[in-house]
């Protein structure tokens, strides 16, 4: 090869070798930015659980405080064993034990000490301190949030219904009470018929029923 040849062919090699950084770089600049705009994407909008307006907000509870005009007091927040919620400005506020709306006023009367005309909204979005439990063959088996009266026939059209095989007349309701177990017998088909309904009682948290 002579010296001309070589020196066209060094040439050519540092042109590509120029493009393929500048196209990485462009590349890498694309990455960033898309990930500088992820990380300033808006939070989802809160999702409310159907809640009656009487329903006690308890530890496990999961809530959204949304402030309308002052954004950055709002927070997504976990109800503390201790029942309380740890709010940006506001710190510790007492949350169990409270409806919604009670909470709501509490929190709208604490913040008037750092903003005017506050407005704000407490939003339910997951019950995890009232439980009851379905097992056995129902079509979807599991952990129910128990927000408002719920019987035990409402609870079963929840799970999806008894499957074909279920044992209709030798469901059983099992309860802790006073720290002791109790079960309460449920006859499907009788109170289907109106036979029974006595049986057909209103469950409470921590219930658990059982279909064979």
């Amino acid at each position: 090869m002579n010296m001309r040849t070589f020196a066209r062919a060094i040439t050519i090699f540092a042109g590509c070798v120029v493009a393929a950084g500048s196209q990485a770089t462009a590349q890498s600049t694309a990455v960033g930015s898309s990930s500088a705009a992820a990380t300033r994407a808006p939070a989802t909008a809160a999702v409310a659980v159907p809640t009656p307006a009487d329903y006690v907000i308890g530890p496990e509870d999961q809530l959204s405080v949304v402030f309308w005009r002052d954004k950055d007091l709002s927070a997504d927040v976990m109800v503390r064993p201790d029942g309380k919620i740890s709010l940006p400005l506001l710190n510790d506020v007492q949350a169990g034990g409270l409806t919604p709306d009670q909470l709501r006023h509490s929190i709208t009367e604490q913040a008037k000490r750092y903003v005017e005309d506050p407005t704000a909204s407490v939003i339910v979005r997951q019950i995890n301190s009232r439980k009851v439990f379905v097992t056995g063959e129902v079509e979807k088996p599991g952990t129910y949030p128990l927000a408002g009266p719920t019987t035990v026939l409402q609870l079963l059209a929840t799970a999806g219904g008894l499957r074909e095989y279920a044992d209709k007349e030798k469901i059983v309701i099992l309860r802790r009470d006073d720290g002791r177990e109790v079960a309460y017998r449920f006859n499907y088909k009788e109170v289907l018929r109106q036979k029974n309904p006595a049986q057909n009682i209103e469950l409470k948290a921590g219930d658990t029923v059982v279909v064979p």
